[in-house]
């Protein structure tokens, strides 16, 4: 997978996305339409239809989701998951920074880590140890 650096996400753009996110994980055909999403989203805020099918076919340019016409109406699936866009980024973010600077910027980016953070770093070193070992 391969996503685009314009794939940062905007204010707007991610309460779509955690919309197509929060889809059954377990059922692979899940999809939600226009309407689907702006009848979920304009409960929180004042949002016109064609504001949500705008956004929407920038996020399929953008690699984010794709979509399939039913009938009418197109019906979008997310191409990834959250933590994999994010892991994406991360690793974009690295891959521009020559080695030697690599481990100066993680130590930028930890210094102002939560300590809650810290922990989860930890557990993910633990368990990319783990799978190794195995």
């Amino acid at each position: 997978m391969k996503i685009s650096r314009r794939a940062r996400l905007g204010d707007l753009e991610r309460a779509i996305m955690d919309r197509l996110w929060a889809l059954d994980e377990t059922d692979p055909t899940a999809s939600l339409t226009v309407r689907d999403i702006h009848e979920s989203i304009s409960q929180e805020r004042d949002i016109a239809y064609t504001t949500v099918m705008t956004v929407l076919d920038r996020l399929t340019k953008k690699g984010l989701v794709t979509r399939e016409r039913d009938g009418r109406a197109w019906r979008y699936q997310p191409v990834s998951t959250s933590e994999e866009i994010t892991a994406q980024l991360l690793r974009e973010g690295l891959d521009h920074i020559e080695s030697s600077d690599r481990k100066a910027a993680m130590m930028h980016f930890l210094d102002s880590a939560s300590p809650e953070e810290i922990d989860d770093l930890k557990a993910a070193l633990a368990e990319l140890e783990r799978r190794q070992a195995g």
